[in-house]
């Protein structure tokens, strides 16, 4: 996750991603934004799509039989059709709930767990000895060369080790 990636190959990466946890948030996110979605489809890409013909996506159908219709109403009343505007509705509601839950709440997640990684990483290192302990370690090293004698350095000496002197 150190590299940069752009967002929509991370989005793409989510759409085909198993986690559970983003797919509960998903869910849960989605169910809430569903009237949000529904008023944008509605509203905005309906009467797009209604440029070229019917506003309401639910009106174009194709019929794969002879197919009769209604002169009133103009609904099909036989023969086999496919309703491909409603199944072109459903596919923009769910790619416009998809992209807000993770531009909304996924991709503001991520970045928020890789500053908390990179802040870790950095608190993992040691710690450099305090001016205390580096004196610890000199008077231990200056006493026990001074006695001519190993000497068991204090409990807070570190890395210096005792020195013998020639005689």
């Amino acid at each position: 996750m150190s590299e940069s990636k752009g967002v929509l190959q991370g989005f793409k990466e989510f759409l085909m991603r198993g986690n559970v946890i983003e797919l509960a948030v998903a869910v849960v996110v989605g169910a809430a934004f569903t009237n949000i979605v529904n008023a944008v489809v509605k509203g905005v890409i309906n009467p797009i799509v209604g440029a070229l013909g019917s506003q309401n996506l639910d009106n174009y159908k194709a019929c794969l039989t002879t197919c009769h219709t209604d002169r009133k109403t103009g609904a099909f009343t036989d023969g086999i059709y496919v309703l491909w505007g409603s199944v072109l509705s459903s596919a923009l509601t769910f790619l416009i709930t998809a992209a807000v839950v993770y531009f909304l709440m996924i991709l503001p997640m991520n970045k928020w767990k890789e500053r908390q990684a990179a802040r870790k990483s950095v608190d993992n290192t040691p710690l450099a000895p305090t001016e205390v302990e580096l004196l610890t370690e000199i008077r231990d090293a200056l006493i026990a060369q001074r006695t001519a004698s190993p000497t068991v350095p204090s409990q807070n000496s570190g890395t210096i080790g005792t020195q013998k002197t020639q005689d």
